[in-house]
């Protein structure tokens, strides 16, 4: 009795099932467009070529590739937390709605610096892969107890070439080298313009 009701809810009444129908499927056809354009399936998995789907990665993507992590690691392996699956799909979907958002209403900034909660994902993971190393620093300026119990220095405060550089805006790197993108671009529009 109770599925009838909801059924018989669902269901728009005769002479609006036309424009229902024609309203939902461009409101399928808009949501898959978005996600053909994109590119939404990349972001599934570790590829690193995927942060350069937005332009204002490249200088980040060109100098993780020149420096000592490029190629060993992805840019998930340093940016999303590891402590369980959850936290990390919850954190990417978190990080990338945000990033959608920055991008899609052009609210970029020039210089991009990351926020809190990633400052803290990427120390962890700093000291997570790196930990036989921070385990013998106690003979230098900064004792071990600095690193495990919360102090206030980060990895990057002293190791400021890791791994990105001292890149600081989207002219940083000029020239660099970045993987092909798929374009928006339909095939018919491009060989118009061949012609």
């Amino acid at each position: 009795m109770q599925t009838k009701k909801i059924t018989r809810a669902l269901i728009p009444p005769y002479n609006w099932r036309m424009a229902v129908a024609i309203a939902f499927g461009v409101l399928v056809g808009i949501g898959a467009t978005a996600i053909h354009l994109s590119n939404f399936t990349s972001y599934l998995y570790d590829d690193p070529a995927t942060c350069v789907n937005c332009h204002l990665m490249t200088p980040h993507y060109a100098t993780w590739m020149k420096g000592s992590h490029g190629g060993k690691v992805t840019c998930n392996d340093c940016h999303v937390p590891h402590d369980n699956i959850f936290n990390t799909y919850y954190f990417k979907a978190k990080d990338g709605t945000r990033h959608a958002y920055v991008f899609t209403t052009r609210t970029e900034p020039e210089i991009i610096a990351i926020k809190e909660a990633g400052i803290a994902v990427v120390q962890e993971n700093c000291k997570r892969c790196h930990d036989h190393q921070i385990n013998s620093v106690t003979a230098g300026i900064f004792s071990e107890r600095s690193f495990s119990h919360g102090g206030d220095r980060l990895c990057w405060d002293c190791h400021r070439e890791i791994p990105h550089g001292r890149i600081n805006s989207q002219t940083a790197t000029p020239y660099a080298t970045i993987p092909d993108q798929n374009t928006a671009i339909p095939e018919w529009i491009k060989n118009l313009q061949v012609k």
